[in-house]
């Protein structure tokens, strides 16, 4: 599976960033480029897991505020400073989701289900995307997150790492495990009668099928 060059920097890339970190850890003004760079893709992140928009905006917000706030404690591990934004992200969704401000919501395009098929070997047909999706809705939330990650936005496991905070093998193990997961879950009896197709809400979370021609329009 391709990783998505949104979420790939070259070394290049990354030490011109550095070099931005570097000045905002001394002025505060030298946080813009970063803020600039960054808040669409954090913004997107955030919106995509809830239906709020204004609340996404808030947290999206809250989210520069923490890392311009704790700039000086951020270490340079090789991977774009994205990562460490996605972390505060997760943490800021997570915390508003325990105070119940808002609902997890996965928004999920047509395109990644039939990707997740291919991968698990299956047929593109209708009926084994409605399966997909039903078994989405009964996974825990720590295997949707990765399947958010690997395969709806194409990070690389080095990233997914750094934004669970966990190795870049571990990541991979998870991603093993998940697929693994989802082929046994897609073997039991009457798996395929059960299939519940996209809007079900299961486990605290809603799915919700997004347009393709929509996509963009967050």
């Amino acid at each position: 599976m391709s990783v998505n060059p949104v979420y790939h920097h070259s070394e290049e890339k990354l030490l011109k960033e550095l070099e931005w970190v570097k000045y905002a850890q001394t002025n505060p003004r030298g946080f813009e480029p970063l803020y600039n760079k960054y808040y669409e893709q954090i913004f997107r992140y955030i919106h995509q897991r809830m239906d709020d928009k204004e609340m996404a905006y808030d947290i999206t917000s809250q989210v520069f505020l923490k890392a311009l706030n704790n700039i000086q404690k951020y270490e340079f591990r090789g991977v774009p400073f994205a990562s460490w934004l996605y972390r505060i992200a997760k943490s800021e969704l997570y915390q508003s989701f325990r105070d119940r401000k808002s609902s997890r919501t996965v928004n999920v395009e047509s395109i990644h289900l039939y990707e997740i098929i291919d991968d698990l070997e299956e047929d593109r047909t209708e009926e084994n995307r409605s399966i997909i999706l039903s078994v989405l809705q009964e996974m825990d939330e720590e295997d949707v997150q990765m399947i958010e990650l690997r395969f709806f936005e194409k990070r690389s496991f080095r990233e997914i790492g750094e934004i669970l905070e966990i190795t870049e093998n571990n990541a991979k193990v998870k991603s093993h495990r998940v697929v693994t997961r989802m082929k046994k879950l897609l073997s039991l009896p009457g798996g395929k009668a059960g299939a519940k197709g996209h809007g079900a809400e299961s486990k605290g979370r809603f799915f919700k099928e997004k347009d393709p021609v929509l996509r963009k329009a967050i």
